[in-house]
């Protein structure tokens, strides 16, 4: 009788192959059941009575089994919640991993209960597999751009609101998901960039840091004195006040731009001081000569900052003597 039940029992997860063979067996239990029946009525009884009990508290075992798993579960996703809270993990990533986890352990607990009934789930475990792998297979393209959107989740080369560069397209970064990345350009288009591609590729985050240097190149006339031209080429950007100092307080900085602990303790992320804007003469060219400046501001002023400070210099420098270059030609007429 205890034979029969275990038989009936594993018929659970069969290959193919095994059904024919399992088919027999049950029909030749079947037959030294009903023969066990009649020969020994009472006998039969009592064994059909301990094999209910004892398959009665396996199912309250797995049944247990369950019930706590499925509580440890909700303590992990509970967990994993308020890490990623404290860490500030992209949300994004935060619901997919959470997911991964919640299923991967929903499964194992699903598989443990079904085991301790005494199913036999190495079957069921080798079709999972199989099956995982056939899909993975038939969803080559969309597993890379899957595992590469785990890879920019996960190590944020950019985030969404960041100004990027990357195959070939520029934009704001609106959204980024699992498979792709959709950025918004500066003329209004949608462009999605395959996170595939994407996480293989050279990234240019322009906005990834919280502060920038802007660069301007002003070329004027030769013969102009050097050092007053770099004092009003100063004095115009230190006028600025979107131009950061060089006593620029670093932490009430950060702390008015909303820039977190942990996103400060990011290599190469926060700056202890900020440079001084900086004038020096850069070149010697053929019909002129050319000053770097250098200032550094709050990368959201970037723009703002670089184009007004250039219409300064064009309107400012000319009225106080330091007049801009072009191409010319010097022709000396000889009396003969």
């Amino acid at each position: 009788m205890n034979n029969l039940l275990f038989i009936l029992l594993q018929t659970t997860a069969l290959t193919a192959e095994e059904i024919q063979q399992k088919r027999d067996s049950i029909q030749q239990g079947a037959k030294m059941m009903v023969e066990y029946a009649k020969t020994d009525p009472h006998g039969f009884w009592h064994t059909v009575g301990e094999t209910m009990l004892q398959f009665g508290l396996k199912v309250l075992a797995a049944l247990a089994i369950f019930v706590i798993g499925w509580w440890l579960i909700g303590l992990v996703k509970k967990a994993l919640t308020r890490v990623f809270t404290r860490r500030k993990v992209e949300p994004t990533l935060a619901s997919f991993v959470g997911s991964f986890v919640t299923i991967s352990l929903t499964v194992l607990v699903i598989i443990i209960s079904i085991s301790t009934l005494g199913v036999n789930t190495t079957s069921l475990a080798a079709l999972l597999a199989a099956g995982g792998m056939a899909i993975g297979m038939a969803l080559s393209g969309t597993v890379q751009n899957f595992a590469g959107g785990i890879m920019l989740l996960a190590f944020k080369p950019f985030k969404a609101g960041d100004f990027i560069e990357a195959q070939g397209h520029s934009g704001k970064v609106i959204e980024v998901n699992i498979t792709s990345t959709k950025l918004l350009t500066t003329d209004n288009r949608v462009v999605i960039l395959p996170n595939g591609a994407l996480s293989n590729g050279t990234i240019n985050n322009i906005t990834g840091r919280p502060l920038r240097r802007v660069e301007w190149e002003v070329s004027v006339s030769y013969g102009v004195d050097a050092a007053a031209c770099k004092k009003a080429i100063l004095d115009i950007v230190n006028s600025d006040k979107q131009v950061l100092q060089a006593n620029t307080n670093m932490h009430a900085l950060y702390k008015k731009m909303n820039i977190s602990k942990y996103q400060l303790s990011t290599v190469n992320y926060k700056m202890d001081a900020i440079p001084a804007p900086f004038v020096a003469l850069k070149s010697l060219n053929a019909n002129d000569i050319t000053f770097v400046v250098r200032a550094w501001v709050e990368s959201s002023d970037y723009w703002d900052v670089f184009f007004r400070l250039q219409e300064r210099f064009y309107t400012e420098l000319p009225p106080q003597g330091f007049t801009f270059a072009y191409p010319h030609v010097d022709v000396t007429m000889l009396n003969s």
